[in-house]
């Protein structure tokens, strides 16, 4: 059997087991506990197990599957066990179960918890988000009060959100192939990882997280801005669509800009930027308008963003900074409170990094289009400028934000997929990511706290001086 064939059923077996552990101890919709991974080391074990055999099989082929169709066919048959599986790696599905009940029976899930709405399943709810408002847009709001609607009880609004969430899924497997193929990557490299990856499996189909749907519509958005720019329908339609994906999660609005560009026919000058970026500009601002009125929620979901970052793990890199030097202050016989501080700095750095990469994008496509055929690809390089610097916003956004899930991962992974020239230094903190969490939604950060956060301090100061002197290095000359 050759490499691709042993990869392809050994990721297999790694999905099955994956979802035996998940019937052995998921997060089956019962009340909550506070588990250790002491307490069920069989299940634990086959998780592990599970994992490392998926994990293995997609970073073997990290380079690209022997065919584009191939890589469909392998993550389609990876996702099948995945399929019958419970609900893995998170209790998500239930927080959104309960917001769209308390639409459904006329309460604000922006203005109370799940809890003080009178969610009937609240106990499956994991206890730190019982009380939190929602932190998702009213277009997602509005799905899972369908899906509540539609399924009838809690198990058939489960099979809603999975079916929502495979929904996402395919729409992005639909547009990654066009994606590629406009930014001049390997078609077979960009589905394996975008599609093969573990974190899709489990926790996008398996989890049924809503970064699924969001994902689906900002790949489709994209694809019609590098399919058609500079045309108003198309550009108002794209437009609509990116507004879409930022009323599921508001974390796609950092890809607004970089969609701008890509907006463009022609050559990049002011004026064509604000033309056909304006275009773009009115259909995002309308969905998200038109959304909210539909919702009769207004902007109120803005507001519960505010509590997104109630956890705290030092799988966040801002995070375990102020861990340490909360520690620090402990040592000298103070309590600095610094996690809250540092948050902020980081949000606060990520506007700064978010605006440097865009004007770094703006450059380069203004070089381009004065330098000509010395580009290898002008046609490729034009939407790859785009969409790189589109997946290194989202990348950055993983890495700053006040809280870091998994799933969180799949969020810049779609895009460098089709966008990147080498896969590495991405693909390597995704298959680390996987291993996080365990079936049933324990974060295994919670049983490493002063050395996880020691560990990831150094990384991210680490990784913060490499990066300063890669850019002194390579920084581009200014535009004509």
């Amino acid at each position: 059997m050759t490499a691709p064939g042993v990869a392809r059923w050994v990721g297999l077996a790694g999905a099955v087991l994956l979802t035996v552990a998940g019937w052995l101890g998921g997060a089956l919709p019962r009340a909550t506990t506070a588990p250790s991974p002491a307490d069920e080391p069989w299940t634990v074990a086959l998780w592990l197990v599970g994992t490392g055999l998926l994990v293995g099989a997609w970073w073997a082929l990290r380079r690209g599957a022997p065919a584009t169709r191939w890589a469909y066919r392998t993550a389609g048959l990876w996702a099948l066990p995945l399929l019958a599986a419970p609900p893995l790696g998170s209790r998500d599905v239930y927080s959104y179960a309960c917001q769209g009940w308390a639409y459904a029976h006329g309460v604000d899930p922006y203005a109370v918890g799940v809890a003080g709405a009178g969610c009937p399943w609240v106990d499956a709810v994991a206890p730190i988000w019982r009380d939190t408002p929602a932190p998702y847009g009213p277009v997602f709001v509005l799905l899972a009060a369908l899906a509540v609607t539609v399924g009838g009880g809690l198990v058939g609004a489960i099979v809603a959100f999975r079916l929502l969430a495979v929904a996402g899924v395919l729409l992005t497997a639909a547009c990654l192939v066009g994606l590629a193929r406009a930014a001049g990557v390997p078609t077979r490299r960009a589905a394996w990882l975008a599609l093969a990856s573990p974190l899709v499996g489990v926790h996008l189909i398996a989890g049924a997280h809503n970064d699924a749907v969001m994902l689906g519509l900002l790949t489709l958005g994209l694809l019609v801005l590098v399919r058609r720019p500079g045309r108003p329908g198309p550009l108002l339609l794209a437009g609509a669509l990116l507004g879409l994906a930022v009323t599921v999660k508001a974390t796609a609005v950092v890809v607004l800009p970089f969609a701008a560009l890509a907006a463009v026919h022609g050559r990049h000058t002011v004026r064509a930027l604000l033309r056909d970026g304006g275009w773009l500009a009115g259909g995002a601002l309308g969905a998200v308008a038109v959304a909210s009125l539909l919702s009769g929620l207004g902007l109120g979901w803005v507001g519960g963003l505010t509590r997104s970052g109630d956890s705290e793990q030092w799988t966040s890199p801002p995070t375990a900074v102020g861990f340490v030097v909360d520690y620090a202050g402990g040592l000298v016989g103070r309590e600095p409170g610094a996690v809250p501080v540092v948050r902020a700095a980081a949000l606060l750095l990520l506007a700064v990094l978010v605006a440097a990469l865009w004007w770094r994008a703006w450059s380069g496509l203004r070089r381009a289009d004065g330098v000509g055929q010395r580009v290898a690809r002008p046609d490729a390089a034009r939407p790859r400028a785009a969409l790189l610097g589109a997946g290194l916003a989202l990348a950055a956004t993983v890495a700053l934000a006040p809280v870091f899930h998994p799933w969180y991962a799949t969020w810049p992974l779609a895009l460098l997929a089709v966008a990147a020239t080498r896969t590495t230094w991405f693909v390597g903190p995704c298959a680390a990511a996987a291993f996080l969490a365990l079936p049933d939604g324990t974060n295994l950060a919670r049983f490493s706290k002063a050395p996880g956060a020691l560990a990831m301090t150094a990384l991210a100061a680490g990784l913060a001086v490499w990066g300063l002197l890669r850019l002194r290095r390579t920084r581009p000359a200014p535009p004509d």
